[in-house]
């Protein structure tokens, strides 16, 4: 078909999600590592995160942010998973996660920490202090008062104060 057809504008449309997805998708996999504490999972919501993207790639393209907007969808994509396996999470959870190695990096141990978070705390301690989001935004993304943001924020800093304060035996270790 020639330049101008329907067809090449709606290809035109797939290379401008091409290149948002190329350009976007590390740091959506940093953020969704971070939420995940591992690898394949962070794949997996990167992935699942782009495909939604993808369906609505012309409202995603008209947004003022397109990366405000992944992100968002991104965040609610893990916390409606964590909230779908949240039974069978609790139903395999042993007490005893077993003995921690004893020369564990600090990012491993780091990771360790989030994972014991609930998965909306965690969610905001990522967004908050590793995004670097603003309470208020925060709050908007999680649809949450700033005052729920402020208050399991310190909550879970706290514990992982008391987690991390550990770290310090087996960094030093050698």
């Amino acid at each position: 078909m020639p330049p101008g057809t329907e067809h090449d504008q709606g290809h035109d449309s797939g290379l401008d999600f091409e290149a948002f997805a190329r350009t976007a998708q590390r740091k959506l996999y940093r953020t969704a590592y971070l939420l995940c504490g591992d690898a394949d999972g962070a794949r997996d919501l990167t992935q699942t995160t782009l495909a939604k993207l993808f369906q609505h790639w012309r409202k995603v393209s008209a947004a003022e942010y397109p990366e405000a907007y992944a992100r968002t969808v991104l965040t609610r994509t893990f916390l409606a998973e964590r909230r779908r396996r949240l039974r069978d999470l609790l139903a395999h959870r042993h007490s005893d996660p077993g003995p921690r190695p004893e020369h564990a990096e600090l990012r491993v141990t780091l990771l360790a920490a989030l994972a014991e978070l609930p998965p909306r705390a965690r969610a905001m301690v990522v967004l908050r202090y590793w995004e670097d989001l603003s309470v208020e935004t925060v709050a908007q993304l999680l649809r949450c008062s700033e005052g729920t943001v402020k208050s399991q924020c310190s909550r879970a800093l706290a514990k992982l104060r008391t987690r991390l304060g550990e770290a310090h035996i087996y960094a030093t270790e050698s």
